[in-house]
């Protein structure tokens, strides 16, 4: 396996994995992400490629200087997204993407990561465990439609 940064030529595979990954976005806005995050300093996508040089995996890490649940420091690494084919899972490809980005971060000036995930998203919550992430908090968000005549 070869673990590598993302380059335009990876387009094509990333996208049909971030689609798994996030199936409410659209092509369009992937896109867009993708292009916005070649551009930045402060984000990264690296990817694991097989011996036919097949995308399997992919981590999207960032730097945020915004307040993170839990984090005591700034700036802080943290793992935007991160998606191993299934047929790639339980190889140890996880943990070396999540080293890569740990690495990354480091190398930016950041001495703690930060993840999340969907309070029902236990397969989730159970990997963050295993690459030795602990829970700092849950919450519910909501949201609400206010009518401007009434506000």
């Amino acid at each position: 396996m070869k673990y590598i940064a993302a380059t335009k030529a990876d387009f094509k595979q990333w996208l049909e994995m971030a689609l798994q990954l996030w199936p409410s976005s659209t092509d369009v806005d992937l896109l867009s992400l993708f292009k916005s995050i070649s551009k930045s300093k402060n984000q990264d996508i690296y990817v694991c490629k097989n011996e036919g040089s097949i995308l399997v995996g992919f981590i999207l890490v960032s730097v945020r200087s915004d307040y993170v649940e839990g984090l005591t420091s700034k700036p802080v690494g943290y793992i935007e997204g991160i998606y191993v084919r299934e047929q790639y899972r339980n190889r140890g490809i996880a943990n070396c993407l999540v080293t890569l980005g740990e690495q990354w971060a480091f190398d930016r000036g950041c001495v703690e990561m930060g993840s999340d995930a969907e309070l029902d998203n236990l397969d989730s919550a159970t990997f963050h465990r295993k690459m030795g992430f602990r829970e700092a908090n849950k919450i519910v968000c909501f949201i609400k439609s206010i009518d401007r005549k009434n506000a």
